[in-house]
């Protein structure tokens, strides 16, 4: 199956060896919470309609997109890593660790891994890395999507529990009253405290 219309398509799967499954990452970027990571194996025969990169999606249309690739697909998983884990690893080897826990999340193990960037991670199946993945194949625009509405939830329960930052709103990246929260109250447990606009905007020791 193929997309009309320039969007991704299911060409880089169907060229895979099967069970193919498609991965992506959310958060890499943000000040606060945990780095999640999606994997998704498609049904060729039913693939809901409008899968697209989860940056190019309104949150609305991430939500509707949500349930019906998790109704229609083979096997879907989701993982993260936490801001402690991005602080002992860095954010790279986090993201990796992410992506592991969603590919053994799946219910059908793949036999080849589509992931979206240039990294070749290391993960339980050989790995193919394609640039722009999530704007390019079918798989990956699924996964792009349930590691990111998967993540906003998680940012919700931090704004439960830490309100005085705002992380329901900007999701745990730089905003004003990000900033304005960090200089007058310093970092919260949901921080990467390894990160320098962390260190840096916490208030001085008394």
């Amino acid at each position: 199956m193929t997309r009309r219309g320039g969007g991704p398509d299911y060409a880089l799967e169907a060229a895979s060896p099967a069970p193919v499954c498609g991965v992506d990452e959310a958060g890499r970027g943000p000040w606060a919470g945990p780095v999640s990571a999606a994997a998704v194996i498609l049904d060729p025969a039913c693939i809901p309609p409008g899968l697209d990169d989860s940056k190019a999606l309104s949150e609305r249309r991430r939500e509707a997109l949500e349930p019906r690739i998790k109704a229609t697909a083979l096997a879907w998983g989701v993982g993260f890593a936490s801001a402690a884990e991005i602080d002992q690893m860095n954010i790279l080897q986090a993201t990796g660790l992410a992506m592991r826990r969603a590919v053994e999340a799946l219910a059908i193990p793949p036999a080849f891994i589509l992931v979206d960037g240039s990294w070749r991670f290391e993960l339980p199946a050989p790995v193919r890395p394609v640039v722009r993945g999530d704007s390019l194949c079918l798989s990956i625009a699924a996964a792009s999507i349930l590691a990111k509405t998967a993540r906003d939830r998680v940012m919700v329960e931090l704004d439960r529990a830490w309100p005085d930052y705002g992380f329901a709103a900007h999701k745990g990246y730089h905003a004003p009253r990000h900033v304005e929260a960090l200089r007058r109250l310093g970092p919260c447990p949901a921080h990467r405290m390894s990160w320098a606009p962390i260190r840096s905007l916490a208030p001085p020791a008394d």
